[in-house]
């Protein structure tokens, strides 16, 4: 990995969007921090198109597509991306599942949770598990004490026993039923709101990342970039960002920016 300045100013000019993850990246110690914010509206004013790429629920991303400046999220890691129409400002969903398909696979889950509770002590629901319309969040650090690396495994293995897809991010393990993902539901995004192939134009685009579950996002990407805490998954990434900050979350987020604002 890099250092951010190794990436240089004939690649930041070329660059039309960044996609972002929230949690560990644009939040630091689960708080947004003003510098990461306010370099989010610098970004957009600067004419670079921002999307939070996320595993974080339906409810939160409701909020965000309407409040940040941002041209849309993708959440619960690919399940959905949500926007606001630029002319008339009306909110909008596009979801992987139909409404009845998604009900099915939620109950699905429910017997997977349990399991999870009954095998694991000291596991937990997220609790924004509520606001989900998709996926199963199991917590191992946000809201409980946290757990070592072979009880999430354990996790892992569960998910893995009952035919769910699982990923594993800074504080929660997401399992879910379905072949979608962050980078499938990002093409589908680019496709229908800007009518772009992402295959053939990536190098215009970054990733910004934190964790194992944006492992897909840092090998697509030809500018992939991870905040400095990423590292302390390293050891767990066969695809690791090509660049790296020196600041943790929410800073190494705001020096992302000032170093492509610097350059652009």
């Amino acid at each position: 990995m890099k250092p951010i300045e190794a990436l240089e100013p004939a690649q930041i000019k070329q660059i039309d969007a960044l996609f972002f993850d929230i949690d560990d990246t644009f939040s630091l110690h689960s708080k947004i921090l003003p510098q990461a914010y306010n370099a989010l509206w610098n970004l957009k004013d600067a004419g670079i198109r921002l999307v939070p790429i996320t595993g974080r629920p339906a409810g939160w991303c409701d909020h965000i597509a309407r409040m940040w400046p941002v041209e849309g999220v993708v959440g619960e890691n690919g399940a959905f991306f949500f926007w606001c129409e630029k002319k008339t400002g009306a909110f909008k969903t596009h979801f992987y599942d139909n409404f009845m398909v998604r009900s099915q696979k939620r109950q699905r889950l429910e017997s997977v949770k349990k399991e999870i509770l009954q095998s694991i002590p000291g596991a937990g629901i997220a609790s924004d598990q509520g606001y989900r319309e998709t996926d199963l969040a199991i917590d191992f650090c946000e809201d409980v004490k946290p757990l070592g690396r072979e009880q999430i495994n354990k996790i892992c293995r569960i998910f893995k026993k009952h035919g769910a897809t699982y990923k594993v991010s800074s504080i929660h393990v997401n399992g879910w039923f379905g072949q979608y993902s962050k980078l499938e539901m990002t093409k589908t995004m680019v496709s229908k709101l800007w009518g772009i192939h992402l295959d053939n134009e990536k190098e215009r685009y970054v990733f910004c990342g934190d964790s194992p579950n944006d492992e897909p996002m840092f090998e697509y990407f030809p500018i992939s970039i991870g905040v400095n805490n990423v590292l302390n998954f390293e050891d767990q990434l066969r695809f690791k960002p090509g660049f790296l900050t020196k600041g943790e979350g929410g800073i190494g987020f705001a020096q992302v920016a000032e170093h492509i604002l610097k350059n652009r």
